[in-house]
């Protein structure tokens, strides 16, 4: 069974009482011999249902430790592991279900409700207990490593989601290279509250360091205070959290005097890092940097030392070393130092396919490279930034704009806590520079002293001719500030 299809259970052979997994909520802990023996009890249960290899498993259930039992088991028997969403409405669920037609639902006690109203797919409670069968002896299904073992549905902010295909490859080269360019290791440890239906959640930390011998703890409900000190107590390394999660652990009492004697670095993914977190965290002597990945590739693609992530703020630093990235203008040319243009993604990690969807699977590729439809510049020496999506360019007045400089630009001014920007329809301008932000103090003149204020730094064109003060920015369901919805609050 010591295949790069079950990798874990060499990883059990090579220190089988180290632990593997800690749930932070109940404090439960799985060595790695006690995560194996989880995962045969699962391959039992599924080798008794008689599924058969590329059965679609779907799991609706928030961070536990047995996720990842199932998600390992799943790959061994070359069945699809397809985390769902659980915060979507039931029609939305209805749909993914319907695209991908699975043999199981196992949810957790929360979605049960939910869960029992899709009558036609059997369902399955996570504590149900399995019981003690044989063990479970793998059969010959001509395994290949570029067969799909996960599948991972996009949030659909632009459209129906989308079932990005990860393949044994994808996934196991992620991990592979992130342990090498990030150099982890089997004394590292991270606090996962990354929802696991995300591929931050899987993929981001939690896998690499499993297969480096190290331990995952998992958090269920993200509380700042809660989870900061979680890092102590569990004497972890590096953790990702994304940028919103950093923004209520600023405001905590905790962090005013806490110190985190055993963190290498504070990870930040998921979406743009405000600099004024960068410069918090430098003010209490924390490294901190960025990452960037999407579900399609990685989510790994650049590795940065925090001593670089000072001098450069912002930067996602520099390619990781098994795989390539490019970056090329309207044309296809490569761009020049410093120059915007569409970044490209090649490698073993990158996604197979999309279900079921040839034709987004062929606008994805170009010439075997990833078009991620994010737009990035790299300086003079060799460190990547990413500037924004390409679908999100401001174009007022014939000028690009792009929203990330702006919003880094009102992010500055003491009074704003966060800000968003878009491009909203002017019959004068084409489009028209709008911002939204959530404020501490909310005055009659914010929206006048906010413009004023990017008129000091920005150009003219850039300087939002509409500003909107709301008491919280809408949010995607990993936290992303949801522009979609912006866009409908500014033309109402």
């Amino acid at each position: 069974m010591y295949t790069e299809q079950a990798w874990i259970y060499k990883r059990a052979a090579l220190s089988p009482t180290k632990i593997a997994l800690i749930d932070s909520d109940t404090n439960e802990q799985w060595s790695y011999q006690t995560l194996t023996a989880h995962i045969t009890k699962w391959l039992n249960y599924f080798h008794e249902q008689n599924f058969v290899k590329g059965d679609r498993i779907v799991i609706i259930s928030q961070n536990r430790i047995e996720l990842f039992a199932i998600l390992f088991a799943c790959g061994i028997k070359g069945l699809f592991y397809v985390p769902l969403n659980f915060r979507l409405s039931r029609m939305e669920l209805a749909y993914i279900l319907e695209d991908c037609k699975p043999v199981l639902i196992i949810h957790d006690e929360t979605h049960h409700s939910i869960c029992e109203s899709f009558k036609t797919v059997k369902r399955l409670l996570i504590t149900n207990r399995l019981g003690e069968q044989h063990v479970f002896k793998p059969e010959e299904n001509n395994w290949n490593p570029t067969e799909t073992w996960i599948i991972i549905y996009t949030g659909g902010t632009t459209g129906k989601p989308k079932g990005v295909e990860l393949s044994f490859d994808a996934v196991n080269w992620n991990a592979i290279n992130t342990i090498i360019s990030w150099g982890l290791n089997d004394s590292d440890t991270t606090l996962n509250y990354m929802p696991m239906f995300h591929t931050g959640g899987i993929n981001a930390l939690c896998i690499p360091i499993l297969m480096a011998g190290g331990t995952v703890v998992t958090g269920s409900r993200f509380d700042a205070e809660t989870a900061l000190k979680a890092l102590n107590t569990y004497k972890t390394t590096m953790s990702l959290f994304v940028p919103t999660m950093y923004q209520a652990m600023l405001e905590t009492a905790y962090i005013q005097t806490a110190t985190f004697p055993t963190v290498k670095v504070f990870l930040s993914g998921g979406a743009p890092c405000p600099h004024t977190i960068y410069q918090k965290f430098e003010e209490k002597g924390i490294f901190f940097k960025e990452g960037y990945g999407l579900t399609e590739a990685g989510p790994n693609n650049f590795f940065i030392e925090p001593y670089d992530a000072l001098m450069k703020r912002g930067s996602v630093g520099k390619c990781m070393q098994f795989n390539e990235v490019k970056i090329t203008n309207d044309r296809g040319e490569l761009c020049r130092v410093n120059e915007v243009g569409e970044l490209s993604i090649s490698g073993k990690h990158v996604f197979t396919r999309y279900w079921n969807n040839d034709e987004e699977t062929n606008k994805a590729f170009k010439d075997g490279w990833l078009k991620t439809g994010d737009l990035a510049k790299v300086d003079e020496d060799g460190f990547y930034f990413i500037v924004g999506r390409k679908k999100e360019i401001i174009i007022s007045g014939g000028e690009n704009v792009y929203p990330q400089e702006v919003e880094q630009c009102l992010i500055l001014h003491p009074n704003v806590r966060e800000a968003a920007v878009i491009g909203v329809a002017d019959e004068k301008w084409g489009e028209c520079v709008t911002a939204f932000v959530t404020c501490n103090a909310v005055t009659e003149s914010i929206e006048s002293d906010l413009v004023n204020y990017c008129k000091q730094t920005l150009g003219g064109y850039k300087v939002p001719k509409m500003v909107f003060v709301l008491a919280e920015l809408p949010r995607t369901d990993v936290g992303k500030i949801d522009k979609k919805k912006l866009q409908q609050l500014a033309v109402k």
